[in-house]
């Protein structure tokens, strides 16, 4: 009996140590650098980045900021061709954090602000696109999905970010990952009720875009929701002095050599004795041999977008033009990206009564979207701060062509909003959004050769004929009649 007990016992210790042993082997298995899930607050961070660090040198040959010596540009001379999807690469990430959040979270909240923000630029840029169908792939093996009109698509964005604002509506959850308002989840709705706007301001000349009423649904928005309250609640992203965080036109070679300053941008701040141009450009070499000082206006040129790049690349050359200055491409925090920011909210709402929409005062929007965009520059370009004081922007909006009163017509209400909204985008965060605005406005007239039409679109990518065929080419026979052209019209521009 005493040996069938040792027996025993020997084999409870030997079959305890094996399945510790099981155990431990288990336990080593688990990488911890190899987490088996996704935290929401991980992907924010990189989300928020690559939404915020958009800004587009091409988007600036197109809407005549900068002009190019050292080739043509397609999209100085509008000969643009195909676009891509690649934005469809940013969402699979928002798609990502959507899928791993809790419900009604406030992460959810900022997915669907992400994914607005994508799917407009993409349905502003194409017209009708995959949306609803879109990003099923993994989940529902949808690999060829279908297009949305652009009327169906500007819906739903905008009913997305009406839930965006809805989830965020007196929520006090605590999120961690975010590199622009640092979890102020208040100041995320102030952005995404601007933003709001925004697209409804975009579609001035409908009434209706599917079931929502856009004169109601601004009006609605600025009497119920919060927004930006000063440039303190701007959509910006601050940069850093270290790899992989510094100005996206650091150290850019281009800026250093062949990039000047277009004369029709130049000319708009020289009419209008508008000092931010001192903030943006350079004198000309020619009047900084001469001694010129940095506020007469007459030192200030650059290149005509309208003539070959030869002859621009020759007044280049005698010392008549003017560069980006310095900070853009030698500076590695120089200014904030702006998504979108308390200038533009200013402006849409002046815009907004202009039109009738809502009840207000259009100059004090006006007003304050300037001196809020003087105070950007005197922050950020601190060797001029001397010349956009709160006085000196006081002084501009005197001048004849910046001065915004009740003698003005609408139409003259109207091209000074606009000017206003074009003027700081110089290289900023709204890409296209001024290019777009000169679509719908009509200003500023971009200066082009004789018989130039301006593109209204791109064609789709070729990866879409070769992968998606009978899809696009559906969308292209219910919006333009099967073509496939820069010069075809989309819905919001009818």
């Amino acid at each position: 009996m005493k040996r069938k007990s040792i027996t025993y016992i020997a084999s409870l210790l030997l079959a305890s140590s094996l399945c510790a042993s099981c155990i431990d082997l288990e336990e080593l298995n688990v990488d911890p650098n190899n987490p088996t899930t996704t935290q929401p607050s991980l992907l924010l961070t990189g989300i928020a980045y690559t939404a915020f660090n958009k800004t587009s040198s091409d988007a600036c040959h197109a809407t005549k900021q900068l002009i190019l010596t050292s080739g043509e540009s397609a999209y100085q001379v509008y000969k643009w061709t195909r676009g891509d999807f690649d934005y469809y690469n940013n969402l699979r990430d928002v798609t990502k954090m959507m899928e791993v959040s809790e419900n009604g979270s406030a992460y959810q909240a900022l997915a669907h602000f992400f994914r607005a923000n994508y799917f407009y630029q993409l349905t502003m840029d194409f017209g009708a696109i995959p949306y609803s169908d879109a990003l099923k792939g993994e989940t529902d093996a949808v690999y060829q999905p279908q297009y949305d009109s652009q009327e169906k698509v500007l819906e739903g964005i905008l009913n997305e970010l009406a839930e965006a604002d809805n989830l965020l509506k007196d929520n006090n959850e605590i999120i961690s990952g975010d590199i622009i308002y640092n979890g102020n989840l208040l100041q995320w709705r102030k952005l995404i009720n601007a933003y709001r706007l925004r697209i409804l301001m975009s579609l001035s000349n409908k009434t209706q875009v599917g079931s929502i009423n856009i004169p109601a649904t601004f009006a609605e928005i600025v009497s119920n929701c919060p927004l930006m309250e000063s440039a303190a609640d701007n959509g910006q992203l601050v940069y850093l002095d270290q790899a992989s965080n510094r100005y996206p036109y650091f150290n850019d070679s281009d800026f250093g050599s062949g990039r000047f300053m277009d004369s029709t941008y130049v000319a708009a701040f020289v009419t209008r004795k508008d000092p931010r141009l001192f903030a943006i450009a350079t004198q000309t070499p020619k009047a900084e041999q001469e001694g010129k000082a940095i506020d007469d206006f007459t030192a200030y040129d650059g290149g005509d977008p309208a003539v070959p790049y030869s002859l621009v690349n020759d007044k280049a050359t005698a010392g008549l033009c003017s560069k980006p200055t310095e900070r853009y491409y030698k500076n590695a925090t120089n200014e904030p990206m702006i998504l979108m920011g308390y200038t533009e909210q200013q402006l849409i709402l002046a815009e907004g009564v202009v039109r009738g929409w809502i009840n207000g005062d259009d100059k004090t929007y006006y007003e304050s979207a300037v001196k809020a965009s003087f105070e950007f520059y005197r922050t950020y370009a601190t060797d001029v701060a001397a010349y956009l004081s709160e006085d000196a922007a006081e002084t501009y909006l005197q001048g004849s062509e910046v001065v915004y009163d009740s003698t003005l017509s609408t139409e003259q209400k109207i091209e000074r909003i606009a000017m206003q909204k074009y003027l700081p985008t110089f290289l900023q965060g709204g890409v296209w959004l001024p290019y777009y605005e000169a679509l719908r406005t009509g200003y500023p007239d971009f200066r082009r050769a004789s018989g130039v039409q301006l593109p209204y679109r791109w064609m789709y990518p070729q990866s879409e004929y070769n992968n998606n065929a009978a899809n696009v080419q559906a969308a292209l026979d219910s919006q333009f009649g099967g073509g496939d052209k820069t010069t075809d019209k989309p819905w919001w521009l009818q």
